[in-house]
């Protein structure tokens, strides 16, 4: 497999790793942003060897990381039960008690 394919699977699925994490997606865009920021802090690495230790490293934190429980979409088989980010249901409040 080419460099850039592997490069670019290491990274979707630390940013699909990062939202099985999060609640909430505003809260994900930082994380994404710091994983895109370790990515370009080393695009410059040409030696296989470091490619080859770097993948390696990586690939143990994605499973050092993995999530117990991960989203799927609800439509896709298998898939959560609940739908992601989606608001709380507006409730009435109690009616008072009349003692």
């Amino acid at each position: 497999m080419s460099t850039k394919i592997t490069v670019s699977s290491l990274y979707r699925r630390s940013l699909k790793l990062a939202l099985d994490w999060s609640v909430h997606r505003y809260l994900w865009r930082g994380q994404a942003m710091y994983i895109r920021s370790l990515f370009e802090a080393n695009k410059d690495v040409r030696e296989p060897r470091q490619q080859r230790a770097l993948f390696q490293e990586t690939e143990d934190l994605l499973e050092k990381w993995k999530h117990p429980d991960p989203y799927h979409a609800p439509t896709a088989p298998g898939g959560s039960k609940f739908e992601r980010n989606l608001p709380a249901p507006i409730l009435d409040p109690p009616r008072p008690m009349i003692l």
